[in-house]
């Protein structure tokens, strides 16, 4: 059986990412792909346990490298029982959020380092990448107005760092895509939802990507 794909959807707070992961699930699954929709962190009653650390509480409330070391747990849960056996099985993988996001806020806002960052994903997840990355693109104060309009919304914690810390984190992802062509590509998230979800879809088909 081959293997699926694994498609990752990456941008600042309030870029639309659930959502439109929800929708770019919907349609490849009405083209007869079986797909896994998750999220990181969380996809396992573990990692989910682990993501009310991360995002609840104060801003402060932890180090770069406790944060980061977090992340790495969570995601360990989630690619082993979820991730890894999707692939196997051929179902293609759509995850909101992966270790761009980590390097992203983590590594490059945060400072522990870029490399600190890479050296650790290599360590426990080894060459596992997304095939494709499409970052979602939004001017920071329009995302954080969005995330902060959504009652009760579980990332109150990132949202609270402040605009300086979101517009570094925009820069940050813009940087990453500049330097993976070949994986990412940037979608201008400020337009309508509909125009969203058919950029990531045609994105999709246009690296080879849309027919399974």
């Amino acid at each position: 059986m081959a293997r699926g794909r694994f498609i990752t959807l990456e941008g600042g707070e309030g870029a639309g990412k659930s959502t439109q992961a929800a929708r770019l699930a919907a349609a490849l699954d009405a083209r007869g792909i079986e797909v896994l929709l998750t999220r990181e962190p969380g996809g396992t009653p573990g990692a989910e346990a682990v993501r009310g650390l991360l995002v609840e509480g104060a801003a402060d409330r932890w180090v770069p490298l406790a944060e980061t070391l977090l992340h790495m747990a969570a995601r360990a849960e989630h690619v082993t029982r979820r991730v890894l056996p999707a692939l196997a099985a051929g179902s293609w993988v759509i995850c909101d959020r992966f270790v761009d996001s980590t390097i992203a806020y983590q590594g490059v806002v945060q400072g522990l380092g870029v490399a600190a960052v890479r050296s650790l994903h290599r360590a426990a997840f080894g060459s596992l990448m997304p095939d494709l990355t499409l970052v979602i693109d939004v001017d920071p104060a329009v995302g954080l107005g969005r995330a902060q309009a959504r009652s009760g919304d579980a990332g109150a914690r990132y949202e609270r760092m402040g605009q300086a810390f979101h517009t570094r984190l925009r820069a940050a992802f813009l940087d990453l895509a500049r330097a993976e062509p070949a994986r990412m590509v940037v979608i201008d998230g400020g337009q309508a939802p509909d125009a969203v979800a058919a950029d990531l879809l045609a994105a999709i088909d246009g690296r080879g990507h849309g027919q399974g």
